[in-house]
């Protein structure tokens, strides 16, 4: 049974795809209750796999590896560029994925220093040593989902401000699609107040942020429709060309987005997402 209908359902969803590809077996994916965590994941990294690639989604993720004699976990920022993720074969991650823009209230780090970085997960959340170790050594996804909601989710959000959250939403129903001009007309704020706010509340600025959002709305294109024209995507997208689009997402994706819809249909990607 393909597992189409059920993310076509699901709405925008940040992508790590190289992810998927490179699971042994199944990528399993849990969504959120709450709005600040996009979702949950869980897979191992199969024996055969290349590089691991971690891509700009504008998250924030929190990835436990449950080795069970080197565990560990990683705070990672955005990636702004495609660029390789450190995972070891045969070994099992439970990641939980926030919200594009969204930065946990929990981590002691500033937000402009997070993109682009990752931190020891014990070194930014004070006091988590005791959630660190019962998540790894539970290994049954739902548990680990249980655990980390029940230590977590009172300092789940940090207080962003109003024209940051605005533009966030409005950014995400355009699909990143919208210039500084029109923020500033959509917010009443200037351009100069748009980009500190915005900076201080994400850590990115607007334009960095659209770029990824236009990018993942790309990549959810292609996986939702295999007749996909990719001059018309570029279009709607709000690409100047079709050439400026391909170098963006190659740029995002390593690798062109025709490479890239031949790589999803020969792995089966569908089929390797286990939605719960």
């Amino acid at each position: 049974m393909t597992q189409l209908p059920l993310y076509r359902h699901s709405g925008f969803q940040p992508e790590q795809p190289w992810f998927v590809l490179n699971a042994a077996r199944h990528y399993s994916v849990i969504a959120s209750d709450n709005p600040a965590i996009s979702h949950f994941y869980s897979f191992e990294v199969a024996q055969n796999a290349c590089m691991t690639l971690a891509i700009p989604d504008g998250c924030v993720d929190i990835v436990f590896d449950c080795d069970a004699q080197y565990p560990r976990a990683r705070v990672c920022g955005t990636t702004l560029e495609a660029r390789g993720a450190d995972m070891h074969h045969n070994h099992h991650y439970f990641g939980v994925r926030f919200a594009p823009g969204i930065i946990p209230d929990f981590l002691d780090v500033m937000a402009e220093e997070i993109p682009d970085r990752e931190f020891s997960f014990l070194d930014v959340v004070p006091d988590a040593r005791l959630a660190f170790e019962q998540i790894v050594q539970a290994r049954d996804f739902a548990r680990q989902i249980a655990l980390f909601n029940a230590y977590f989710t009172p300092r789940l959000v940090r207080k962003a401000s109003s024209v940051t959250s605005m533009i966030i939403q409005t950014m995400r129903q355009l699909h990143g699609n919208i210039r500084i001009d029109q923020l500033e007309a959509l917010t009443g704020y200037t351009c100069r107040t748009i980009q500190r706010q915005f900076r201080q509340d994400t850590g990115m600025s607007p334009k960095a942020f659209s770029r990824i959002l236009r990018c993942q709305s790309a990549i959810n294109s292609i996986h939702l429709r295999q007749d996909l024209s990719f001059s018309d995507l570029a279009f709607d997208l709000g690409f100047s060309d079709q050439s400026h689009f391909l170098r963006e997402f190659k740029k995002f994706v390593s690798t062109t987005p025709c490479d890239y819809q031949r790589r999803i249909t020969d792995d089966d990607y569908f089929h390797r997402l286990q939605f719960h």
